[in-house]
């Protein structure tokens, strides 16, 4: 970074004063043309009362007015702690990861978690997105932990999982401890080239019990969308009605961890791919659960998954706690049922309420 140069200001002259002595009966100085001069006035004609040697002549006397805009020159300590633009910090960051990216310098957990990796890269390339085209605000999230287990439980739409990232987010930007959201994600996703190693190193691994459970008691905050393909494909006619949670794996592993589940509600995911058809075929010749049509798609090509640019909102609701549940509970169906009933309708409530308060599914 270059040495700031200061440039000092000069302050204008001021202007002349004259300084007279008592009982003179001399004019004030008057300005001449040029800048900051003046020019004596007549001294007037002797009287017999004064003689013309006492007749004082008018002193012109200068004041230096000092330039209130000057400033001390900055030291070198001064200079070098001053705060360098947003753009060369963020310049200097990258810089640095990619060093260590070359050295090797960095770890992954068991998972194949790499938080370098998702700060610099995925948070990013997600931000523009959270912040500008969806307009992202949250609500509640004092009620997510800053520490310690807890299983975020959302409902899941929008023809693509658009809305797991931008939880993802809202997490690691906006909540005050910066939480790591680790998602369950479907075995489809980590078949996927590229994106099934890009996913893992994001911090997300498989939905099964077992890392959900390892997950939970090494005291990561863990999310899951237990409607799945079923939300996240559903018609644009059943938007914000929620499918079946399944069979309470999630409520499960949360009763055997003994942590809180926090019910998640997001508004402004079902408008930015409408799906009004599924091509089945296609689907079933690209191995896919289904192939979305939308007004934009496929007719507009490659423009048209540009994702509409809906305004979103996403609640956190109040705690549901686990810790009073025992092992043996955890295997009860029905109260594990009952459980999983409770989050799909606190969740269901929320959703209707965060519409009812919207005027505009593009403008809030």
């Amino acid at each position: 970074m270059s040495e700031a140069r200061v440039i000092q200001l000069r302050g204008e002259p001021a202007r002349p004063m004259t300084d007279r002595e008592p009982g003179s009966t001399a004019a004030p100085a008057r300005r001449s043309g040029a800048r900051g001069g003046a020019t004596p006035a007549p001294a007037g004609p002797a009287t017999p009362d004064r003689p013309v040697d006492e007749l004082a002549p008018v002193r012109v006397v200068r004041r230096p007015v000092p330039n209130q805009d000057a400033r001390p020159e900055p030291t070198v300590q001064e200079l070098a702690t001053q705060t360098a633009p947003a753009w060369e910090e963020r310049l200097a960051d990258l810089l640095a990861f990619l060093r260590r990216r070359m050295s090797g310098d960095y770890q992954v957990d068991e998972f194949g978690f790499d938080p370098e990796f998702a700060d610099n890269i995925v948070m990013p390339t997600l931000r523009p997105l959270y912040e500008r085209w969806f307009r992202v605000e949250t609500i509640g999230m004092s009620n997510v932990a800053a520490t310690g287990g807890a299983l975020l439980v959302a409902n899941h739409s929008g023809t693509l999982p658009v809305d797991a990232m931008m939880t993802t987010v809202a997490l690691r930007e906006h909540h005050p401890a910066g939480r790591h959201l680790r998602m369950l994600g479907a075995d489809l996703l980590f078949r996927t080239p590229m994106l099934g190693s890009i996913s893992r190193k994001a911090g997300h691994t498989l939905a099964c019990t077992p890392d959900a459970e390892n997950l939970l008691n090494a005291g990561e905050l863990v999310g899951v969308w237990p409607e799945g393909y079923k939300g996240v494909g559903k018609p644009f006619k059943d938007r914000y009605k929620l499918q079946r949670f399944g069979r309470g794996g999630f409520v499960s592993a949360a009763m055997r961890c003994g942590v809180p589940i926090i019910p998640c509600s997001i508004v402004g995911a079902e408008e930015i791919y409408p799906l009004i058809g599924d091509l089945k075929p296609l689907a079933r010749l690209f191995g896919l659960p289904y192939f979305p049509i939308t007004p934009l798609f496929p007719l507009l090509g490659p423009l048209g998954v540009v994702p509409l640019p809906s305004k979103w909102y996403i609640e956190f609701g109040e705690p549901i706690r686990t810790d009073r549940y025992t092992a043996a509970d955890a295997e009860d169906p029905m109260l594990v049922f009952n459980v999983t009933d409770q989050v799909r309708e606190t969740i269901q409530q929320t959703l209707y309420r965060l519409l009812s308060q919207r005027r505009n599914a593009f403008l809030g």
